[in-house]
């Protein structure tokens, strides 16, 4: 549709962020590439340039170093986000995961401890999402929040998600009795979003918008500790084995029909189909 003369174009930056999105920047898959294999922790939420460790250093150097006015983005980042807001309407998936009994689990300990335990949980998220090459959107109270674009995940962008849903789960200690026992539940989904800059000067973040990003919410909210839930469409799109797997039909808040879901306990091996 054409923009008006005195109406100007409200996302005039689509082109550069689809560009980025599905891949064809010839820039940001290669340099998020390199980055993420630089060891060192916490992690620009965009390139993946660390901020601690050995590497830090070059990162400063490099101008990615935290942005002091948004502490999730390196510098170089940041301004790209400033700078160029809008973003594009693109397939991608998403996943969610939260602490299940988290109210509880923070009545039995002080609150430092507390602290100290969802600091552990970001730390093995963000890990588990950048090691699957997706992109830790945000950190919500007992929430983690994960994006995956065609440009890192390329088409299997929903088979990512998901086996990164299942390292959570056994980082977290639900099937890997070496981990930190955590109740967690995780939702994915795979859907068209609006993914971009969002916000104004100091605050602007990658983010994604739409129903599909509604949807995923709900699913970890309504799986239990220990399982996925799994759109569709994600389902469809990674080639899950659903043969074997149970079937669930969510009323979710705000639909109007049921939500097809498919479920992945922890400890339970699902197949993926290849080729």
């Amino acid at each position: 549709m054409s923009i008006d003369a005195g109406h100007p174009d409200p996302n005039p930056n689509e082109a550069l962020w689809r560009a980025i999105l599905d891949g064809t920047d010839p820039v940001y898959a290669r340099t998020r590439g390199r980055l993420k294999r630089l060891p060192g922790n916490p992690r620009c939420k965009m390139c993946a340039a660390p901020f601690a460790g050995p590497a830090s250093v070059l990162m400063r150097w490099r101008g990615r170093a935290r942005w002091p006015n948004n502490p999730d983005y390196c510098g170089a980042c940041f301004q790209l986000l400033d700078r160029y807001h809008g973003g594009a309407e693109i397939e991608s998936s998403f996943l969610f995961a939260d602490i299940r009994g988290s109210t509880s689990l923070a009545e039995g300990m002080s609150p430092t401890a507390f602290r100290t335990l969802l600091d552990r949980f970001y730390d093995v998220a963000a890990r588990v999402l950048v090691a699957h090459d997706g992109i830790v959107d945000k950190f919500v109270g007992d929430e983690v929040v994960g994006i995956f674009i065609p440009a890192l995940a390329h088409e299997r962008h929903p088979a990512q998600a998901i086996a990164a849903a299942r390292a959570l789960l056994d980082a977290t200690g639900d099937g890997d009795s070496g981990g930190f026992s955590l109740p967690i539940g995780v939702g994915v989904a795979t859907g068209t979003a609006f993914v971009g800059s969002v916000g104004e000067t100091h605050t602007a973040a990658m983010t994604a918008l739409g129903d599909v990003v509604n949807v995923t919410a709900r699913l970890a909210s309504a799986a239990g500790p220990g399982e996925i839930l799994v759109n569709d469409r994600a389902a469809e799109r990674a080639g899950l084995g659903t043969a074997s797997l149970e079937v669930r039909q969510l009323e979710l808040k705000g639909k109007s029909q049921l939500t097809t879901v498919y479920v992945i306990n922890a400890g339970r091996e699902s197949t993926l189909k290849t080729g």
